[in-house]
């Protein structure tokens, strides 16, 4: 393969070009000294290889300038490969770590897919119950279904949670009341107890009043029933 059909780059192009010319130039300047060296050598053939070597040394100054070029070029070309490859390993390292991530935010995914959430515990009414009650929800989706029965849910508790509430009240209530109508009972039956023990007594003393005042008047009426028992 030709090396024109490889190098396709401006300044190597000029630069196998002006080496291809100075090797012609070299060549003709080889065979002139040949040439001359065999016959004596003339004033034109003097003036011949003067202005080859004229033409050479040209050509060579443009070879060395377009070399020093090529090797400024090939220099600029690597510290910009270079920076090329260290932007290339940056990204590479930037991507390796987009990867790491979203491997770990794919794990981060999958266990809160599969993690036991308490709200799917929850002694929720059936959809379609809900649906009946609620016809305004029919239209949202699963997550939005989810939050307002949830809500339905919390507002049903803590309608239920106040009834609760309220019927603690009043049984506190009735307890105290019951038992202040206990401690009534209880004072009355003390108070009654008193009454029946004060009573006994009363009835007593007034039944010793009434036999001794029987008792007094039988005496009294002795003597008359004698004198009536004695008369004629």
């Amino acid at each position: 393969m030709a090396v024109d059909t490889i190098v396709s780059e401006p300044r190597l192009v000029a630069v196998l070009q002006i080496s291809d010319q100075a090797r012609d130039q070299a060549h003709t300047l080889l065979r002139l000294v040949d040439e001359a060296s065999d016959s004596h050598m003339s004033a034109e053939s003097q003036a011949e290889i003067a202005k080859q070597q004229k033409h050479l040394f040209t050509s060579i100054s443009h070879l060395r300038g377009l070399h020093r070029n090529a090797c400024i070029s090939a220099r600029e070309t690597k510290a910009q490969t270079a920076e090329a490859r260290q932007e290339v390993d940056r990204l590479h390292l930037q991507l390796q770590n987009l990867y790491y991530e979203q491997r770990h935010l794919q794990g981060e995914i999958s266990a809160c897919e599969s993690y036991d959430h308490k709200y799917q515990q929850l002694p929720l009414i059936p959809v379609d119950e809900f649906l009946a009650q609620h016809p305004e929800h029919a239209a949202d989706d699963e997550d939005e279904l989810m939050v307002a029965r949830i809500d339905h849910e919390r507002t049903e508790r803590e309608a239920l949670e106040q009834q609760r509430q309220e019927l603690l009240k009043r049984k506190q209530k009735l307890i105290a009341e019951n038992k202040r109508r206990k401690d009534d009972l209880a004072n009355l039956d003390q108070d009654l107890e008193k009454f029946i023990d004060v009573s006994d007594v009363a009835i007593l003393v007034t039944l010793d009043r009434l036999w001794n005042i029987a008792n007094t008047s039988h005496q009294a009426a002795k003597p008359i029933l004698e004198l009536f028992e004695k008369a004629p």
